[in-house]
């Protein structure tokens, strides 16, 4: 939850200021969203501006915001339980494909593991903004001097269908359960896309958070300092600053719900009163106690994830767990 969506159309954490063309692509995707019946929705991939970034970095640092400490103990301490997983060969020269890599501060561990074990791989890290791979870039080149790294700035299937007629065995990261960030069949579409760019015996790294009981789970996306509150408030204030809306912030609030059955973690903005928002000419009714719906964070066992893989090539090779067994790192396998 709350990283950078998994869609390749994601917005990224680069600062530059939108194109009209970006701002169209925004108001479209909120007015059609404020439009749904019954309930109303905004896309979290529009959270991740440069105010909204600067949130989600505090919130990850927050004692309640467990997944990140969960799958750096994954990469920090199980490095080399992550690399047998992973039955790589090395007399055999891969291409180490990373979807979002973020700052690399995880990955970093698998890099260098790798590296000191003898296997031969270049490193490609795929993302939308080209800002955020030239300071990955720059981090590796001081980090890991003897790293072969090739970033790739674009659409994630795109670059990846490249790199599949080049035939070089593959192992694909998608980590830090963005793909929780998805309802299962948009998670189900991702995987049956990605299966259709890699070739048989090509490796997948997928990071998962784990269905765990409502008192983990629910202070990851409550905090007590309300920056979580903030972090979701702030794509209203970014619609008004961007679209010129009216969203009055003070009258909305809010709220985190989890089914803790199902493994489903939702968050919504919550109007407060009776009211109306405008946006570009159009006005949107709120019902007091009527919510906007803002993301949701899919929790995963194995049944869930055989589920998402049905009807794919994808299939479940060995898993890896951090030493509280909150997060899994599934290492799959093109048939």
């Amino acid at each position: 939850m709350r990283q950078k969506e998994i869609s390749s159309t994601k917005n990224s954490n680069n600062s530059s200021p939108k194109t009209n063309t970006d701002n169209k692509t925004f108001l479209a995707d909120v007015l059609k969203g404020l439009s749904h019946h019954p309930q109303k929705t905004l896309s979290s991939k529009y959270f991740y501006d440069e105010k909204g970034s600067a949130l989600f970095r505090k919130i990850m640092a927050l004692p309640e915001y467990y997944l990140t400490r969960a799958e750096m103990d994954i990469f920090q301490n199980k490095t080399a339980e992550l690399i047998t997983a992973l039955e790589l060969d090395k007399a055999i020269n891969y291409d180490l494909v990373e979807l979002g890599p973020g700052d690399g501060t995880k990955t970093i561990h698998l890099l260098k593991g790798l590296l000191e074990q003898g296997y031969a791989y270049n490193y490609l890290p795929i993302d939308i903004s080209q800002h955020a791979l030239d300071g990955l870039a720059d981090m590796l080149e001081e980090q890991v001097p003897a790293l072969s790294v090739k970033a790739l700035q674009g659409d994630y299937f795109e670059k990846l269908g490249i790199l599949k007629s080049a035939q070089r065995p593959k192992v694909v990261l998608v980590l830090g359960s963005n793909i929780g960030n998805l309802s299962d069949a948009e998670a189900a579409t991702f995987i049956r896309q990605l299966s259709d760019n890699l070739n048989p015996g090509d490796k997948i790294l997928l990071g998962v958070d784990l269905i765990k009981p409502k008192e983990i789970v629910l202070p990851a996306y409550d905090d007590k300092q309300g920056i979580t509150a903030a972090f979701n408030m702030n794509l209203l204030e970014r619609i008004n600053h961007e679209l010129g809306a009216d969203f009055d912030l003070s009258q909305f609030e809010h709220q985190a719900v989890y089914e803790e059955k199902e493994g489903l973690a939702s968050s919504y903005l919550v109007s407060k009163t009776a009211q109306t928002v405008t946006i570009d000419g159009r006005s949107f009714r709120f019902a007091p106690g009527e919510s906007i719906h803002m993301e949701i964070s899919r929790k995963y066992n194995d049944t869930v994830i055989k589920q998402v893989l049905a009807g794919t090539d994808i299939h479940i090779q060995s898993r890896i767990l951090d030493s509280r067994e909150l997060f899994a790192d599934y290492v799959l396998a093109r048939s």
